[in-house]
């Protein structure tokens, strides 16, 4: 870009960390902030700049990147009193990386056009994974002039890059995603279990079925660490539930019955109510263990 721009990022949990060390290492001046100051001491030592609310972020900087964890914690962020809209540079451009709600990314896109400022709601796809290796899918709604002017940032971070149109399709996008997701990930556990109850090698099974029809991403990725023991967050139980539900509201003003949604939104909802819900989406393997 012509102009050096001062980036700002709020949230630096298992995604943002990632995809905020991508934007410094490509040599911008970038402006932090999380709830949890420590989560952001590595980026400070590697020279991001702490800032201490939203607000100081909005103030200092033209391009401000976040990924939160909630639809009210969005809300928060930019629609707050002391929030990103109201105290954004003219001419800034706000980019919501949260999975969240389409009608808030509406909200937010108009308070921010009043104020002469550009907004898109641009989440992601990819998990911890994606995120470390800069090889997101980011899906993106509102103004094209503003997507080609953050495109630049959003290539440090992604590789499926794809504006889906105005504002709130981005978020429509990513729910259409995590519905596919659904599917996969209820397959692929279910899958692992009777094979493990039928006294299968899974290792064997895997190495079979990988390469052929039965492949996916869930296959791919969340089968080693479930044959590991390993059911650390990549992306949170808690998370998926707030998608599945997101996706479940915006197909009902739809008038839509989407069953296996909801058969998954369930499966989940009982593995939080066990106390899973900080612990990854591939613990879904741990329901059909009981």
């Amino acid at each position: 870009m012509a102009d050096k721009k001062v980036l700002g990022f709020i949230g630096i949990g298992v995604m943002g960390a990632s995809m905020a060390g991508h934007l410094l290492d490509a040599g911008n001046e970038l402006h932090v902030y999380n709830r949890t100051k420590s989560k952001a001491d590595k980026l400070v030592e590697k020279g991001a700049i702490w800032e201490n609310s939203p607000k100081d972020i909005a103030q200092k900087c033209d391009v401000i990147f976040s990924i939160v964890g909630f639809p009210k914690d969005v809300e928060e962020t930019y629609l707050g009193p002391d929030g990103v809209v109201e105290n954004a540079k003219p001419g800034a451009i706000l980019v919501d990386m949260t999975t969240s709600s389409p009608k808030l990314a509406k909200r937010i896109w108009e308070a921010g056009k009043a104020r002469g400022l550009g907004v898109l709601d641009a989440p992601v796809t990819g998990g911890d994974k994606g995120a470390r290796e800069a090889i997101l899918t980011i899906l993106v709604g509102g103004d094209e002039a503003d997507f080609k002017a953050v495109l630049p940032y959003f290539e440090k971070m992604g590789r499926t890059i794809r504006r889906m149109g105005e504002a709130g399709a981005g978020q429509n996008a990513k729910l259409a995603n995590q519905i596919a997701i659904t599917g996969t990930m209820t397959g692929m556990c279910e899958a692992m279990a009777f094979a493990k109850s039928c006294g299968l090698d899974l290792d064997n099974l895997l190495g079979a079925i990988g390469g052929g029809a039965a492949s996916s991403w869930s296959l791919t990725n969340y089968s080693p660490r479930i044959l590991k023991g390993d059911f650390k967050p990549g992306f949170f139980i808690k998370h998926f539930i707030k998608d599945m539900k997101l996706a479940e509201e915006a197909a009902k003003e739809l008038d839509m019955d989407l069953p296996a949604l909801a058969l998954t939104l369930d499966l989940y909802r009982k593995l939080a109510e066990q106390g899973m819900e900080n612990e990854g989406t591939q613990a879904l393997y741990r329901y059909y263990e009981k």
